[in-house]
């Protein structure tokens, strides 16, 4: 038995201390909300953010970060613009050399750094890893069978990792391309909302696959520009975390595309959610990223556009569709 801590209690979070629980460790989540910590310790849900999924009873809640701080490993799952400040005050009581396993997905807006960075500036004590891959909550929570990647340059620590984690359902891949891992989880969200917008228009499925292939085709140049690896890209946090966001509506980022798509306001649909949709933010920083390391990445643009620009849906799609022929590779 482990002792793990968790810091993040919304729904991937809570998710992975059902998860992690039930592999037969010792979970402590943390949750910034008392309701939330209540529900889970007196009730053994958490309504707020994965209702309606019973959750093992073992998992003690606590809003005290260095109770779940003073652990074997410590999972974060906290929305990727938080990181850095939750951070900071995880660093009062963390121990050096503790693990640090980024479960968010995301590009911090303004510095348009890789949350492994950010970790490694905010919390130097760490060993950083990144857990990655095609994973929605609620399936993990009731035990589907799912597959990831766990990314650290330390190999021993990332087999430790893995072992912790995984179950009969739940199987870890090991990686040391953390920024491969990074990117990949990262834009796929934004590609996700760009299918969604396809869908939202009813443009059809060859558009959406299109969108798929020409999207991972962006990620990939990125990724291998800030030292990737492209074949980290064709596996579980890349093509398959891709395929999964950009093809179901139980994706946050690919709904809200739909919605944006039929004539929602940006505006009402995140103000009717309670989890954060990473790729509003990420398709920000991903634009101002690739802009800085000379990267074509139309699509990321044209959604950035589209969501922290007021441009129209129909010209942005019309805009790509007007791009010079080229060749595919």
């Amino acid at each position: 038995m482990a002792h793990i801590g968790i810091i993040g209690a919304g729904a991937w979070g809570t998710a992975l201390s059902n998860l992690v629980c039930k592999a037969g460790n010792d979970v402590v989540l943390w949750a910034r909300e008392s309701e939330v910590c209540e529900s889970i310790n007196n009730e053994h849900f958490n309504h707020m953010f994965l209702p309606n999924i019973s959750l093992d009873p073992q998992i003690r809640a606590t809003r005290n970060f260095q109770e779940a701080v003073i652990s074997d490993l410590v999972l974060i799952a906290v929305p990727s613009q938080k990181l850095r400040f939750i951070c900071k005050d995880l660093a009062r009581y963390w121990k050096e050399g503790t693990p640090a396993v980024i479960c968010s997905k995301g590009i911090e807006l303004g510095s348009n750094k890789l949350l492994i960075d950010v970790i490694s500036e905010a919390l130097p004590e760490a060993l950083p890893l990144i857990l990655s891959g095609p994973t929605f909550a609620d399936e993990v929570a009731l035990g589907l069978p799912t597959a990831v990647t766990i990314a650290c340059e330390n190999d021993e620590i990332g087999k430790f990792a893995a072992k912790v984690l995984a179950t009969e359902s739940f199987r870890p891949y090991l990686s040391s391309d953390v920024i491969g891992a990074s990117i990949g989880g990262a834009v796929k969200n934004v590609m996700a909302i760009a299918c969604g917008l396809i869908e939202g228009r009813s443009l059809g499925n060859n558009a959406r696959a299109s969108i798929i292939t020409r999207g991972l085709v962006e990620i990939i140049r990125l990724a291998v520009v800030l030292g990737g690896q492209e074949r980290t890209l064709s596996g579980l946090s890349g093509l398959g975390d891709l395929l999964l966001t950009s093809t179901s509506v139980k994706s946050r980022n690919f709904s809200l595309g739909v919605a944006l798509g039929k004539g929602i306001k940006l505006d009402k649909v995140l103000a009717e959610r309670s989890s954060v949709t990473e790729g509003v933010n990420t398709s920000a920083a991903v634009t101002s990223l690739a802009s800085t390391v000379q990267v074509d990445m139309p699509i990321c643009r044209a959604v950035d556009q589209i969501l922290n620009h007021s441009a129209s849906i129909d010209s942005e799609i019309i805009n790509i569709l007007k791009r010079p022929i080229r060749n595919e590779s």
